[in-house]
């Protein structure tokens, strides 16, 4: 049997929209659901050792982590529209259907579940307790750049396929604090990999004042220098949202604590009503 911080993992899988989403579920106690990043999955995340989930376990919390729409284990068509935010958000709240949660859970999103998981919660925020968003995406003033390299990147891929793209985007500067962290290949199937990238491209979060009337106690942790996560989206979101709290990690063994922090986060008491200000 697999295990992960040492409880065991049992697997799942369900139907949506024509996919078949695949999870882990590890763990006892109030739910916990994790969206990771684009082109990677849950697989992917564990080989390169990024997050500790075991302080989350131990701290009494079942947590189901899955596999994005083509991503990994789950299935998935070569439509963009897809692979917009609003479509995976709609995919993890089918998740929160299919497991049965009548009660709010905690919601943690990575990147690309960072921004899927900020939609779930602005279309549903009363399924939601609490939120951990981890390296926030590009958006905003900054999403274009972002969408038009996309874009472009997509078009490359379908003239002279996925290699090509993988060759122009090794040997590009990494973030100090996941310098050392392998690089491996997108999870997505190559006739799909266009598509997740046109969808993204087609993505953006919700304006600041939208996104401050979330009432979510919100812990967000980023790394520094890095154009793909920009710390000004972390700034923004912990400037609008009316109970947040940021880490910025500069090294690996910033990262590192990120597994005890989030799990002290989901287990402490929430601070009183703070109201938005976006400030």
């Amino acid at each position: 049997m697999r295990t992960l911080g040492g409880h065991p993992v049992s697997e799942g899988r369900f139907r949506h929209r024509g996919a078949e989403l695949v999870y882990d579920d590890a763990g006892h106690g109030p739910l916990a659901v994790y969206a990771h990043g684009g082109f990677g999955s849950q697989a992917n995340e564990e080989r390169m050792g990024l997050f500790d989930w075991a302080p989350v376990l131990d701290a009494g919390r079942r947590l189901v982590r899955y596999d994005a729409r083509a991503h990994g284990r789950s299935t998935g068509e070569p439509v963009a529209t897809d692979y917009t935010y609003p479509s995976l958000a709609d995919d993890l709240l089918a998740l929160l259907d299919h497991l049965g949660a009548t009660a709010p859970v905690d919601g943690i999103g990575a990147s690309m579940g960072c921004g899927t998981l900020l939609h779930a919660a602005l279309r549903a925020p009363e399924r939601f307790s609490r939120l951990v968003l981890l390296i926030p995406p590009t958006a905003w003033a900054t999403r274009e750049a972002y969408a038009r390299a996309n874009r472009t990147a997509a078009d490359t891929i379908e003239r002279q396929g996925a290699q090509a793209w993988g060759a122009a985007r090794t040997g590009r500067p990494r973030p100090a604090a996941v310098a050392d962290v392998p690089e491996l290949p997108p999870t997505p199937e190559e006739r799909v990999v266009p598509s997740v990238l046109r969808g993204l491209a087609l993505s953006d979060l919700h304006p600041p004042a939208t996104i401050a009337t979330l009432r979510h106690p919100t812990l967000i942790l980023t790394w520094a220098d890095d154009p793909g996560h920009p710390q000004a989206t972390a700034d923004t979101l912990a400037a609008c949202l009316p109970d947040a709290r940021l880490r910025v990690a500069h090294t690996r063994a910033d990262v590192g604590t990120w597994g005890e922090r989030i799990a002290e986060f989901l287990t402490r008491p929430p601070r009183p009503d703070m109201g938005a200000s976006c400030r």
